[in-house]
């Protein structure tokens, strides 16, 4: 007979993984202990909060595997559709970084969580060790809030954040999702988008504090300056925004144009690989 899976100590962290969260029996008598399992029979976990896998990181991590071995075991859990296969509820960047490696197998401690439990350890072992974006962050405690009933008390005490922290970073889900890039890419700050969040064109707002490189306390004082905002940010014009998204969608590039009229402008085309910077050129030249 299968037991109920007892959530226990979730709010400690991570010590629960590996000592005090209580197991149900199952068909794989290795549950709770460190094995060994091929790398082929695992693969990523759905309930994973994170999108970004940074590839120098990854493979600089992957080099260090080569000449110590993988360390610290993965967590993973049985899949619930296949049987021959495990989600990696707490480890994909190890995992990741030992096929770069070669191994052929990996250590990993099995877990029987329900989805509810596989999200939150996810979301915890991410957010102690910053590996996850603010906005990954805040979709993460989205989703257990509307597909797992839990509310913003409930994460403050299985994340070790506080409860205004949770509100204001599941709030950055409010902004246009060309803001949530600029967070997720790093150019700027959470800090930046709680300054402008209010404001009647915060895309506007965000260019200008990328162009100027403005500090948060220059964009909160940016943000206030009602008089003089108007003057200070020239809007750019509807034919101008669609142009952009064409051009975006047809490179699969942000795409940033600055018109200036009888004067001319500009042409901003962001890329992240190099791969993406030969793709451009192609383009050119055909």
């Amino acid at each position: 007979m299968v037991t109920n899976t007892t959530k226990k100590g979730l709010g400690r962290g991570l010590s629960s993984l590996m000592g005090d969260t209580e197991t149900v029996q199952t068909k794989n008598t290795n549950v709770g202990q460190e094995t060994k399992i091929p790398i082929a029979n695992l693969k990523p976990s759905p309930s994973q909060p994170r999108r970004l896998f940074n590839k120098n990181s990854i493979n600089e991590l992957a080099d260090s595997i080569k000449a110590k071995g993988l360390v610290q075991p993965l967590v993973v859990r049985p899949s619930p559709s296949d049987v021959n296969s495990y989600e990696i509820i707490a480890g994909e960047r190890r995992w990741r970084a030992a096929q770069i490696a070669q191994l052929h197998e990996v250590p990993v401690v099995i877990r029987n969580f329900n989805d509810t439990e596989a999200l939150e350890i996810a979301i915890i072992e991410n957010v102690q060790r910053s590996d996850l974006s603010p906005i990954e962050e805040a979709a993460g405690y989205k989703r257990l809030i509307e597909n797992h009933g839990h509310t913003q008390e409930d994460l403050s005490g299985i994340v070790g954040k506080s409860r205004s922290h949770i509100a204001n970073i599941i709030r950055l889900l409010s902004l246009p999702q060309s803001i949530q890039d600029m967070i997720t890419e790093g150019k700027i700050s959470s800090g930046h988008a709680r300054a402008i969040m209010n404001s009647a064109f915060p895309e506007q707002l965000a260019e200008k504090i990328i162009n100027e490189n403005l500090s948060v306390r220059d964009a909160e004082n940016l943000a206030k300056d009602k008089k003089g905002i108007i003057k200070k940010i020239k809007l750019k014009d509807p034919d101008t925004i669609d142009l952009e998204n064409k051009i975006s969608e047809k490179l699969g590039l942000a795409t940033s144009i600055n018109h200036k009229g009888k004067k001319g402008g500009s042409i901003k085309i962001d890329y992240k690989t190099l791969d993406q910077l030969e793709m451009i050129t192609q383009k050119l030249k055909n």
